[in-house]
């Protein structure tokens, strides 16, 4: 008995030093961790409620020249409550809730007054500290919150807690809405499109810090802190675009692509001068009638341009004397066959044999690549040389990402065949994106310098100018004044007796190239071996012709209803944007009418080359001869200059005597040995024989004369 007492004795005993060492290792653990290790610990624990979140700045706007927006950042928010903060007694809350929970239900109309209550009550319930109330409450939304039941109380007596967001918002929707464009942050990569993504770095901002808690599993808290780092907001983008001039681009271009039921187009609209793109508009239809902006083909589309393509060839053609605007070329009956391929002109049967001028103007395919085939079929490179001395083998350097990429391959390309030399000439076998052709024809328009197209005029941080973007020469010549005169004659023959006649008005003069090409799909080839021939429409020109403004690029796509042709089909369109920019802007009408009433200029008429230049020199505008040894001229505005663009007739040839007066006219014809009769008075208006048909001693034709435009200039009468 004595040893079993003196055993749970000794066990009791065992015991109790085992729960005292035990203690006395949790003592000692604890002194341990209270002096050595509490700062480490405390940090740790900071860190796991503590955190810094970044907060968002507000994203830079995109504006037109004038300010106004067309990318917009707009405030929206995040809705919490904490249901337990100090101050809301359970008197207040009970008091209150049942009239919070109803205007919540009037404000967003998701889910009943007694949902919202419950769902209070429960959050309560549970010590909820960030209770998601709405997500996405717009800016007024908000205002009606805040004088809410409880949420009146403010933040920390009321429980209301905002979080901002921002939503980027386009006021002017479709317009222009490919070109400002998009910054797609996907999980994989980011997708940046137009101007968005191209000045992200600047529209973006930098983020601040806030100092948050955790309060649960994900529930986080602002902590107030004064170390909180503000945000700094993006800058703003100031664009080229005029809102007006692309309101009107883009309704012309919609109505044009309706009417011929179109897959798509686009149209550009650029300052001469400058370089500056006052619209840009791109369509495409997504169902029957409905077209929206889906594609930037301005920018990124390159394909064969077709005939727009011919003022390359025939400016690197004059430039190295190939040819001159009355050089007689043969199309024989309109169609030449090379290694079985055929190239064939829209007027069947052919033009015969036509100056080089009438081959640019009726825009003749077999004209164009005999002119350049037999001027260059012993050197082939010379002629890619001179495509490339105009830099049009280049990209523009867009401040887009995406832009096409240009194509003209030279001899030493394996694509080289035997027929390039006769279908580059007419727009086939290069490619070129709508805005890359746009700046050949506005370096014509712009006195042969040719400028990079500009979509952003300046950068502004808060207000304050930081950066301008000014017109950028990617070109200072691309041809002789020479050529030039010549370029600009063709262009605006184009217009006043050629493919685009039927554009041509009475008001103000326009200069510009009608093209129409098929257009290959994929592997398939253009043709037969397709479903359906697809074709592409386009005018390219600029305005007002004498003194130019703008220039214009119209592009229409897969026409189906008939119609393909570029004269037919885009150049209307670009009359539509001309007729509304000549209207509404003072400054491009007045200048065209000050010109008009000048007793001599503009329209001056063709006649011997120095007398021309005497009495141009004579009333004080100074004029060049482009060729002195071609005694016949006729005056061109090239700028502020009058320039004497030669007249060179071929005995055997009817000469073009239309605007000239009697006296040079009946001089020149009678020169041929032609018998002339004349209707009328004044300058020549038509003749019965078409420039350019052989003629021959003793062959008569009658000349139609108008009278002269008499400019009456008003007397000033004073009173005594």
């Amino acid at each position: 008995m004595n040893d079993f007492k003196k055993s749970m004795t000794l066990r009791i005993y065992l015991v109790y030093l085992g729960i005292l060492l035990f203690a006395a290792a949790i003592m000692t653990r604890a002194i341990l961790i209270q002096s050595l290790e509490s700062k480490e610990l405390t940090a740790q624990a900071r860190e796991q409620q503590l955190d810094y979140w970044d907060v968002e700045p507000v994203r830079g706007n995109i504006c037109t020249e004038d300010g106004t927006l067309l990318a917009v950042s707009i405030p929206i928010f995040d809705i919490r409550m904490d249901v337990c903060t100090d101050s809301l007694t359970d008197a207040i809350f009970r008091k209150n809730v049942d009239s919070l929970a109803a205007r919540l239900s009037s404000l967003f109309h998701d889910r009943a007054a007694s949902q919202y209550r419950d769902e209070l009550w429960e959050a309560r319930r549970k010590g909820e500290r960030f209770l998601l109330i709405k997500r996405k409450v717009t800016y007024s939304e908000l205002r009606q919150l805040r004088e809410f039941p409880l949420f009146r109380r403010g933040k920390y007596r009321g429980g209301l807690i905002v979080i901002p967001h921002f939503k980027r918002e386009l006021p002017y929707k479709e317009l222009a809405r490919r070109t400002i464009g998009f910054e797609n942050k996907d999980t994989l990569k980011k997708v940046f499109v137009g101007l968005e993504g191209f000045y992200s770095r600047h529209l973006q901002g930098n983020p601040g810090k806030r100092l948050m808690r955790r309060i649960g599993m994900d529930a986080w808290v602002p902590v107030e802190s004064e170390n909180e780092l503000e945000p700094q907001n993006g800058d703003d983008i100031i664009t080229t675009i005029d809102i007006n001039i692309q309101d009107l681009t883009e309704n012309a271009l919609l109505r044009g692509l309706k009417a011929d039921s179109a897959e798509h187009g686009c149209a550009v609209v650029m300052e001469v001068s400058t370089g500056y793109v006052k619209a840009i508009a791109n369509l495409k239809r997504v169902a029957p009638g409905n077209y929206e902006e889906v594609m930037n083909y301005a920018v990124g589309e390159s394909t064969e341009p077709g005939s727009t393509f011919k003022l390359a060839s025939f400016i690197v053609a004059m430039e190295d004397g190939k040819v001159d605007l009355n050089t007689l070329v043969s199309t024989g009956n309109g169609t030449v066959t090379v290694d079985g391929y055929t190239l064939e002109d829209s007027h069947k049967g052919g033009y015969g044999t036509i100056s080089a001028r009438e081959v640019f103007e009726l825009s003749s395919n077999v004209g164009t690549s005999q002119i350049i085939y037999h001027g260059y079929s012993r050197q082939p490179q010379q002629f890619i040389d001179g495509l490339y001395r105009l830099g049009i083998q280049k990209p523009l350097g867009l401040e887009l990402y995406g832009e096409g990429i240009p194509y003209i391959k030279d001899t030493h390309d394996k694509h080289w065949s035997k027929l390039s030399l006769r279908w580059i000439p007419v727009g086939y076998e290069v490619a070129l994106t709508p805005l890359q052709q746009l700046t050949l024809y506005n370096a014509v328009a712009n006195n042969g310098i040719m400028v990079k197209p500009l979509l952003v005029r300046e950068i502004r941080q808060n207000g304050r100018v930081i950066e301008t973007f000014n017109p950028v020469i990617l070109n200072s010549s691309i041809c002789s004044p020479a050529t030039l005169g010549k370029v600009r004659v063709l262009l605006e023959g184009v217009v006043e007796r050629g493919t685009a006649v039927n554009i041509k008005n009475p008001v103000y003069k326009i200069a510009g190239k009608t093209g129409t090409a098929q257009v290959a799909q994929d592997n398939r080839g253009y043709g037969k071996e397709a479903n359906r021939i697809q074709y592409k429409g386009s005018f390219i020109g600029y305005f007002p012709a004498d003194r130019p403004r703008y220039s214009i690029i119209v592009v229409i796509n897969n026409p189906s209803r008939g119609r393909y042709y570029g004269a037919s089909i885009a150049a209307p369109v670009f009359k539509e944007i001309a007729d509304r920019l000549y209207a509404s802007h003072p400054e491009i009408n007045n200048t065209a009418r000050k010109d008009s009433i000048h007793p001599l200029l503009p329209k001056g008429k063709s006649g011997m080359a120095g007398d021309l230049e005497l009495v141009y020199t004579g009333l004080g505008y100074p004029a060049v001869t482009l060729n002195p040894n071609v005694p016949w001229g006729a005056p061109h505005w090239i700028g502020e200059k009058v320039t004497l663009v030669p007249q060179a007739f071929t005995g055997g040839v009817m000469p073009d005597v239309q605007g000239m007066g009697l006296k040079d006219a009946l001089y020149l014809l009678e020169q041929q040995g032609l018998q002339v009769s004349v209707r009328g008075k004044g300058s020549v208006s038509g003749q019965s024989v078409p420039a350019g048909t052989p003629v021959g001693t003793g062959d008569t034709l009658t000349i139609r004369l108008e009278p002269k435009i008499r400019v009456v200039k008003a007397e000033t009468k004073t009173k005594a």
